[in-house]
Order: structure tokens, then sequence, then C-alpha cells
């Protein structure tokens, strides 16, 4: 058994990307799923499955009550923050796959901006009654209560141990942000960055500058998930889905995993890249376009580690001379990525995958017929292989 091959993405949808919405969550949630139903060819009567994340505010009734949709055979939630966003495509893909749900969205909502900031401290999330509150009250009194400081102790153990430079972080805001400010929907569009302008830019939590972080976005986005059957009939090219995969690493912490032999890796991920290649048959150079979830620059250099598409410590060298540019061996983000685009916890970079196998893209790579996906970095995460459809 396997679910490769076995369901395709074949709506996407989104809301503008801002810092101010001015509407609720719950619009925002409604506009996206319409939006990809939309874009799919199809309706809410067609829908009987919502899945999310469990962060997200909107629960799958509100949201098929919003939308008219009279019947749900199949609703689900992922924890873990941004590590869900490619899990929640996994979940409707099973669901697909072993008829317990014919047609499937997945969405994420929020104002991130205008309402509840994730970027600052949260005294709630010390005290939650819970075993997730236990493991914040380690950290929290020792003022480790953002996500960007919790990011900065393995950043700094990574610079230690393999002697990159935060230069080498900021080689990977350049490239976002160079995409970015061609894409008309990306909030920092016509505003690219230089490696100088990174390296002036303020610390946030040393070694990370403020060009390291990702922004605060307000939106919303949604993808229709079906058979690769029912898929081809519908007015989009289907975004196949090769491989799906989530992983949680050993003595895993959300963002505070430090107690490991390797302070300086991700092995979630490294668990989610093996199930990856596995069920799609292909390795990291078969890999056209790579959208890597970029809250934090460093995330990115490990994560070409723990795929495969470079050795421990050798990112900061697979990086330079141009691989990640959109004509490069591996180009990275077209879309301009968390950092660039928006940050709607990875949901706006499955889109971007899907319009890469579409070939809609506005930064389009030449020649796509698979795209590596990945879901958040320092929590227990998830990661998708998205191919183009060969019948």
């Amino acid at each position: 058994m396997s679910l490769s091959g076995k369901a395709a993405i074949a709506g996407v949808g989104a809301t503008e990307f801002s810092k101010d919405s001015g509407r609720s969550e719950l619009r925002l949630a409604a506009e996206s799923v319409l939006a990809a139903l939309t874009d799919a060819g199809l309706k809410p009567s067609d829908v009987d499955g919502l899945v999310s994340f469990t962060m997200d505010t909107n629960s799958e009734i509100s949201v098929a009550r919003e939308l008219g949709i009279p019947e749900l055979t199949f609703f689900s939630r992922i924890h873990y923050g941004g590590g869900a966003a490619a899990a929640t495509v996994q979940q409707a893909a099973m669901a697909v796959a072993t008829g317990v749900a014919d047609v499937v969205v997945a969405y994420r909502a929020f104002n991130e901006r205008s309402g509840m900031r994730f970027g600052q401290v949260s005294n709630a999330a010390a005290q939650q009654v819970n075993s997730s509150g236990v493991d914040n009250s380690f950290h929290y009194p020792m003022g480790l209560a953002t996500p960007a400081a919790t990011v900065a102790m393995v950043a700094q153990r990574y610079l230690h141990e393999y002697g990159a430079t935060t230069e080498d972080f900021g080689r990977v805001a350049v490239v976002d942000r160079k995409h970015a400010a061609t894409n008309p929907n990306a909030w920092f569009y016509g505003k690219p960055i230089t490696l100088e302008d990174h390296q002036s830019s303020r610390w946030i939590a040393e070694p990370l500058r403020l060009l390291d972080c990702c922004q605060e976005t307000d939106g919303g986005v949604a993808f229709v998930i079906t058979s690769v059957e029912r898929a081809r009939d519908l007015p989009r090219p289907p975004a196949v889905i090769n491989a799906a995969a989530q992983g949680s690493g050993p003595d895993q912490y959300i963002m505070t995993s430090y107690y490991r032999d390797d302070l300086a890796a991700l092995p979630e991920m490294g668990v989610v890249g093996r199930q990856l290649w596995g069920q799609s048959g292909i390795g990291p150079s078969d890999v056209d376009v790579a959208v890597l979830y970029d809250h934090f620059t460093p995330y990115v250099l490990m994560q070409l580690e723990e795929l495969g598409f470079c050795g421990r410590g050798e990112a900061k060298d697979f990086i330079s001379g141009g691989t990640l540019e959109l004509d490069g061996k591996l180009p990275l983000n077209p879309h301009g990525g968390q950092l660039g685009e928006a940050y709607v916890h990875g949901m706006n970079g499955i889109a971007e995958g899907v319009r890469q196998v579409r070939g809609t893209a506005v930064n389009q790579v030449s020649k796509v017929d698979n795209v590596l996906v990945t879901a958040g970095t320092g929590v227990p995460t998830s990661g998708l292989v998205l191919a183009r459809d060969l019948v």
C-alpha cells in the first residue's frame, strides 16, 4: 500500500496578504476555501471533508455553515503550528485514497499581524495546563520566550559547529526577497534587498537579524484535494501528490529541542525526507523546485542538509554561486517564501508548489516535474512531493 499518486491538489485559493485584513478570521477562511473551490471548478456542495491546524480558530463546522457545505464525512486537525502545513494535505489525501471522503479542503486563515502576533511573548504559552505548558515552563523563565529567541540558540550552535557566518544566512534572505520583488502578490513586491542590507539590519536575537525573520501576515490559503482521476476532469492541471509524510525526531520539543547530542540538526526533517524519497521514487537530484519553510533563514540551510542535497555543514557552500536562483541548480521559493511573500504557516508555499507544477507561477521555473515542499522547522513537521500529471 502506498499513498503515492492516489490523490491530487485540484484547486488553490487565497485571500490577499496584508498587515490588517479588516475582517474576521472566519471570513478569511471562507474566502480562501471558496476561491479554491472556484479554481477547481467545484461547488461547496461537492465538499465532504475539511482539515486544518489545531491552531486555526475556524472550526470545520463553522466553515461548512458559512459556505453551505451540507455534510462532512471527514474532518481533522493537525498539531505543532507550521509543522502541520503539508500534513493537512497528507490527511486529505489519505481520506480520499481510502474512500472516506471524495473532495477534501485543507485551509488555514488568521490575522497574525492585526490580531494575535506569534512573534511576541505569549505568557499563556507557559501557563497552559498540559504538557506543552510544562515544556515551556523550563525556558520561559530563562528569557527564551519568542520564536526568534528559541531559534537563535540552534543558529548559534550551527555557526560554531560548521564555520558558517551570518552572511550565509543572509544569502537565503536575499534570494527570497529577490523572488518576492517580482511577485505582485508578495508583501515585499518591488522591494529586493542586498546582502549589505541584511548585514546592517538590527539584531533580533543574536545571531538572527531582522531580515532573518519571517513576516507576520493576515490572510488565508486553501486547497482542494480529490482523486487523481476526478482531478483530471476538472479545469486545472492536477498537482499529483507523489509523496506526503510527517516526522518527529528523538528528544523532540517544540522549537526547543536542546537536549539532543547534535543541537545543530533537524532530525525530524530527516524522518520526513526519507519517507518522501521512498514514496516518490525520486531523490534530491530530481527536485526541480524547492519550496522550503523559511520562517528563519538558518533552518533553510539545515533543511538542505537533512534532506540530502548536501552533507552536514555543507549548505553554506551548496548555496553559493547562484544555486538557489530561478535558473540555478535548485530554485528556492520562487514566490518569495515566508520572508518575502507572506507567512501563512507555510500554506502559501504549497500553493506555489501547485502553481509551479501547473506552469502558471509568476516566477515560473522551466521544465518542472517535481516540487519539494516542506513545513515548519524546529517542530514535528511534514512535507510533500508534488508532481506533474504524466497521463
